[in-house]
């Protein structure tokens, strides 16, 4: 089973621009594996993927399987490098099996049961990686400083306040509704947490980070990001994430306050996690340890069968998960 994109969405993505079929699987060949997907990750970027524009990565032709990181078992293998049973993490996209030369899969360390394979899809795969790079490289976080993260109860935002705390920093995380808030401060740990849905954004983003803001983790863009740009301090600093708000926009938001970067001679970087994978042995280290130590904590939300992935990614895009968005193949 395969899921393809059948149509190029114009504003929200619908479950009609997804196609579902069935296809035989190729006899493996030499120097091939065969893995069976376990999991598969849903992200905000494949989104973008299914416009025709131009964008950091190639888009998807229509008619081709949606692309998407996964971890899988090793079926078959007729490559040295693999064995059979073989956990690894690969990108095989939306679909039960992939098979490959071996090029960009990567064998997972034996995992005890307190590591689920799962999470080297989330707090211990790209979106953790995501988190430490923007965070630690970009941000350059000091002890003292205030950390502020929108999506705070998603994927990588969750990871980038548990990094800030790590980091003696003040974490405040935006999110939408109570319930994830309540999440984002008694569960990761954050300091504080502001409901943009509750209607009054700017004033209790300034009551959560009354020292200003000194870094600003960038993963929603929109109204958000305008009210953000009015709290900055001098010399802070924004890792370029995502625009999830505005990924279905069809009449995209205007910023307001751009002047703001200049009057507080604002870094603002846009980053892919996959241009600095130099930094990816640094960002498991501490990754692991923290996870390890009981400081790195994390909530999945999982759909069940790849039927039902397009409706999960639709959800995702929505916000309606808490923290990372999975489907669970097998």
């Amino acid at each position: 089973m395969q899921v393809l994109l059948a149509n190029r969405p114009h504003g929200w993505v619908q479950e009609s621009d997804f196609k579902i079929v069935e296809t035989e699987l190729p006899q493996v060949q030499d120097g091939e594996v065969l893995v069976k997907n376990l999991y598969l990750s849903l992200d905000p970027y494949m989104r973008n993927r299914m416009n025709d524009r131009k964008s950091y990565a190639a888009k998807t032709e229509l008619g081709d399987t949606m692309p998407g990181g996964t971890v899988g078992e090793v079926a078959q293998s007729q490559n040295p490098q693999f064995n059979v049973g073989d956990i690894v993490l690969g990108s095989f996209g939306w679909q039960l099996y992939g098979i490959s030369d071996g090029k960009g899969l990567r064998v997972l360390p034996h995992l005890s049961e307190n590591v689920p394979v799962s999470m080297y899809l989330g707090a211990l795969g790209m979106p953790g990686i995501t988190a430490w790079i923007g965070l630690i490289s970009i941000g350059q976080p000091r002890a003292g400083e205030t950390v502020v993260v929108s999506a705070a109860s998603g994927a990588v935002g969750s990871v980038v306040g548990q990094l800030a705390k790590a980091r003696g920093c003040r974490a405040v995380g935006i999110a939408g509704g109570k319930a994830k808030c309540d999440y984002v401060v008694n569960e990761l740990g954050f300091d504080a947490c502001v409901d943009y849905k509750a209607g009054h954004l700017a004033e209790d983003l300034a009551a959560a980070a009354p020292n200003g803001i000194d870094i600003y983790f960038e993963n929603v863009g929109g109204e958000i990001l305008d009210t953000v740009l009015t709290q900055l301090n001098a010399f802070a600093r924004i890792p370029l994430c995502g625009f999830i708000s505005q990924y279905n926009a069809t009449h995209p938001y205007g910023l307001r306050n751009f002047g703001a970067l200049l009057t507080n001679r604002v870094k603002l970087q846009g980053f892919i996690v996959s241009e600095h994978f130099e930094l990816l042995p640094q960002a498991m280290q501490e990754l692991s340890q923290l996870f390890a130590a009981g400081q790195l904590k994390y909530h999945e939300t999982v759909a069940e069968g790849l039927e039902n992935a397009p409706a999960a990614f639709i959800g995702m895009l929505k916000g309606e998960n808490f923290g990372k968005q999975l489907v669970k193949l097998a």
